[in-house]
């Protein structure tokens, strides 16, 4: 049976093989170390589960919430872009509430793109931020992750070379999945040239709080002028570990949050009010736990970059995001990044993302997400180092990928 349109203009799903590998040696009994899924695994903090619980059957809250957000938390919201970024916000006509920042980069694309429109987008990326606008009918021009002067190359030829012109770039730092990032020149740079060019910015900065050599990343939003022409998404997920939670947000240029918000208001009427009083109170409450989540995510990038590293894997240490970007060790290199993280899965138990799942220029390298403690982590170098040692050539009972089924 023939599939509907847009399902057939979505590209494979190049994680599922290793999800398949995951679930075989798992109904195996085997015990699974995976780094692979970017899902935090730390408790959101106690005084955020205790605003939800007094929250929890009080008059009003079991009603139909608001789409964009409750006032309170768009207020909560603008106060953490003012005391954080230095930028100043207004709750009613620059902020929408989304559940998560991946429905709202989704539910952007529709607000913004025609059929056919063109959308600039760095690659390797991650995959909403391709897949939303191929699904509102929109094309992709890719161009390589960078933030130096390359970077501003590649979008020019993108420009002259894309016909019709884009309309819009999406940025996101720092990287997921690759964890570099940008500092306010390159911001400034951006936004010259996209209004230079007549560009809308789309930035994801779901990363902002997870960073580890005490330089904050920064916000597009404050470059002055920026509000012209860029958006910027945030997430409560990664901060106060609440990804179940569904909560981020969509704040700057007063036109893109109004055709957001109007789209919303056709498609959902926003998260249940007592989570959104929740994320209140974490926006509001104290910064302890988010500098608490910070040193456990740094004592875990210590601990893989020194454990792989003596297993064998050089894994270069990310400076922010919950990820590694890590090139495939030799002599695995020519298996790919999907074989070579079914292997793992096979014989390390070991899962990690491939990097072709998040783009053509991501192939060579995988993820490796930073949600497991320390003694797991350890236990996956220790597993990798065995299969490291075996290398390709013994690996006899391995069926090549391209003949499995």
């Amino acid at each position: 049976m023939e599939e509907f349109y847009r399902i057939r203009r979505l590209p494979p799903y190049v994680f599922e093989t290793v999800n398949r590998a995951k679930a075989a040696a798992r109904n195996g009994g085997a015990d699974i170390i995976d780094l692979g899924m970017g899902n935090p695994d730390l408790p959101t903090p106690a005084h955020v589960i205790e605003k939800l619980k007094d929250t929890v059957g009080k008059p009003r809250t079991d009603r139909y919430s608001a789409s964009k957000g409750i006032p309170g938390l768009r207020r909560a919201q603008a106060a953490y872009y003012a005391r954080r970024f230095g930028v100043k916000l207004n709750p009613e006509t620059q902020i929408v509430t989304t559940l998560g920042s991946k429905e709202g980069f989704a539910n952007v694309a529709q607000a913004i793109t025609a059929p056919g429109d063109v959308i600039i987008v760095p690659n390797p990326t991650y995959p909403i931020h391709v897949f939303g606008f191929l699904m509102a009918g929109g094309a992709i021009r890719a161009v390589p992750v960078a933030t130096d002067s390359s970077f501003f190359q590649s979008l020019e030829r993108a420009v002259l070379h894309s016909i019709p012109k884009p309309i819009a770039v999406v940025v996101c730092y720092p990287s997921n999945p690759t964890a570099c990032i940008a500092d306010l020149d390159f911001y400034r740079d951006l936004i010259a040239f996209a209004k230079r060019h007549g560009l809308l910015v789309l930035s994801d900065l779901a990363y902002a709080e997870v960073y580890f050599d005490n330089n904050p990343p920064p916000s597009v939003l404050q470059v002055n002028g920026a509000m012209d022409v860029a958006v910027e998404f945030t997430s409560m997920s990664k901060t106060y570990s609440m990804p179940g939670w569904r909560i981020g947000f969509a704040v700057g240029n007063e036109r893109i949050i109004a055709a957001l918000a109007r789209v919303k208001s056709y498609l959902d009427y926003g998260a249940f009010t007592s989570i959104q009083v929740a994320a209140t109170a974490a926006l509001n409450g104290p910064d302890d736990c988010i500098n608490e989540m910070r040193a456990v995510y740094r004592k875990r990038r210590d601990a893989l970059v020194e454990s792989f590293g003596r297993a064998g894997w050089q894994v270069p240490p990310p400076a922010a995001s919950m990820f590694a970007w890590a090139p495939i060790p030799e002599p695995f290199g020519p298996l790919g990044s999907v074989e070579f993280s079914t292997l793992l899965v096979e014989k390390a138990g070991v899962a990690v993302s491939p990097g072709a799942g998040f783009g053509e220029y991501g192939e060579g390298h995988v993820r490796i997400a930073l949600v497991e403690n320390e003694q797991r982590i350890r236990q996956a170098a220790r597993n990798i180092r065995r299969f490291l040692e075996t290398g390709p050539e013994m690996l006899h009972n391995v069926v090549p990928l391209a003949t499995r089924r």
